[in-house]
């Protein structure tokens, strides 16, 4: 983190934060800016507040705690490393440390008071200004780089660690709500209690909200998180991501909807409201598509008018051109119009109508698609023929078979010769 960034000027609430019974609980660090209020209890590693900040539960510190000057905690103020509490610190239950403590005047402590290791009773200087004049002492000496260090020591952590609270200077954290003047961000894995109001929203993944989310700038709410509440901004865009839930309202002047998301309540929009849909799946690489479509099209079972069909791309599935194809074709071929001989008069109509689709699928089959296209464009299909021209152009052919026999009254041809029984 650069040093001259404020390391305050933003609500983070790390991976895994969770508000269990009125206390918040996190595996990291618990880092409040001076001038703050939390009205519940507090459960981390190191807890760090500045001045005037005022704790409506108890202080639970696996590792130090420090307190700066007129800063109070309405319950106990349990320490398992070493305490500081600065000038007219006010703690209304008991204070338990496991190692040192350094007190400054005027301390109020309410109940009993034990400390496991050295008991220092003067003035500690307060964590905010101690901060300020060491790092002022580095960066007066030339050791920007160890300020740096320092600096970062302090609110970001290792890969393996766990990262902070922060809870930015002149905030009010409650069960109610999360009112910050300041970018708010949200790590995965976390459940709150309480509507979030800050100047821009950004929440994670696998989050539970109990409450709304109202920002002035954008909202952004991750993969499957659920948002017990409305989600509302005033200048700014709402994006909701794949999964989410939203069991309220959505006020926006652009909103950006997955489309597996869900949104319980109404959609309001002054702008434009979008549907964000998945990939269709990874482009086949070139030279992968003549070989994936060939053996996706069984050649013996394909449908002449299906092997003609093309892709989006213009370029034709399978192709049609080639020796696999001509060899796998073993259709009959089709007669010409003129070589057609009819059995009957009832067949006559349709082979004279099914000639001209033949044509045409013989061009598609051969792989020449536009020919065939021209050609069905630019020429119309015949008139279907009446059956009195049928039968006037087959005046004079001789038919395949001869004329029904006669029969006689009883049904029975009496010139047919019977067949001799053994």
């Amino acid at each position: 983190m650069p040093i001259r960034s404020d390391p305050l000027d933003e609500l983070t609430i790390p991976d895994g934060t969770t508000v269990e019974e009125h206390d918040l609980v996190t595996d990291g660090d618990v880092i409040v800016g001076g001038q703050s209020t939390v009205e519940f209890g507090v459960r981390g590693d190191d807890v760090m507040a500045g001045e005037r900040v005022t704790f409506g539960g108890h202080i639970e510190a696996e590792g130090d705690c420090r307190l700066d000057m007129w800063s109070e905690v309405e319950e106990d103020v349990l320490v398992g490393g070493d305490a500081y509490l600065g000038e007219r610190a006010q703690v209304g239950g008991e204070l338990k440390v496991a190692g040192n403590v350094d007190i400054g005047d005027d301390v109020d402590i309410q109940e009993s008071f034990e400390a496991s290791g050295h008991i220092v009773i003067r003035n500690p200087m307060p964590t905010v200004v101690f901060l300020v004049v060491y790092l002022s002492q580095l960066l007066r000496i030339g050791e920007e780089e160890a300020a740096e260090d320092l600096a970062s020591q302090l609110v970001d952590a290792d890969d393996e660690e766990a990262q902070p609270v922060v809870i930015p200077r002149g905030a009010r954290v409650s069960d109610d709500a999360w009112r910050v003047s300041t970018p708010a961000r949200v790590g995965d894995d976390c459940r709150l209690h309480g509507n979030v109001r800050a100047e821009t929203l950004t929440v994670g993944e696998d989050n539970t909200i109990f409450g709304s989310l109202r920002a002035r700038g954008d909202v952004f709410v991750g993969e499957d998180t659920e948002i017990k509440g409305d989600v509302t901004t005033r200048n700014g865009d709402v994006s909701v991501a794949r999964g989410a839930t939203v069991w309220g309202d959505i006020s926006a002047e652009d909103v950006e909807l997955h489309e597996h998301a869900i949104v319980e309540g109404k959609i309001r929009v002054s702008g434009e409201l979008t549907q964000v849909r998945d990939a269709l799946g990874p482009e086949r690489a070139d030279g992968e598509d003549e070989d994936a479509s060939e053996d996706s099209v069984d050649a013996d079972t394909a449908d002449p008018a299906d092997t003609a069909e093309s892709d989006d791309d213009g370029e034709s599935e399978v192709d049609p051109v080639g020796d696999e194809t001509d060899e796998s074709d073993e259709s009959p071929a089709e007669p010409d119009d003129d070589e057609v001989v009819a059995e009957d008069d009832d067949t006559d109509e349709r082979v004279e109508t099914d000639a001209e689709p033949a044509e045409v699928d013989d061009a598609a089959s051969a792989g020449d698609e536009d020919a065939a296209a021209e050609q069905t464009d630019s020429e119309t299909p015949p008139a279907v023929e009446s059956r009195e021209a049928v039968e006037e152009e087959l005046d004079g052919v001789v038919p395949m078979m001869g004329g029904p026999p006669d029969h006689s009254e009883n049904g029975h041809d009496e010139d047919a010769e019977l067949a001799e029984v053994e």
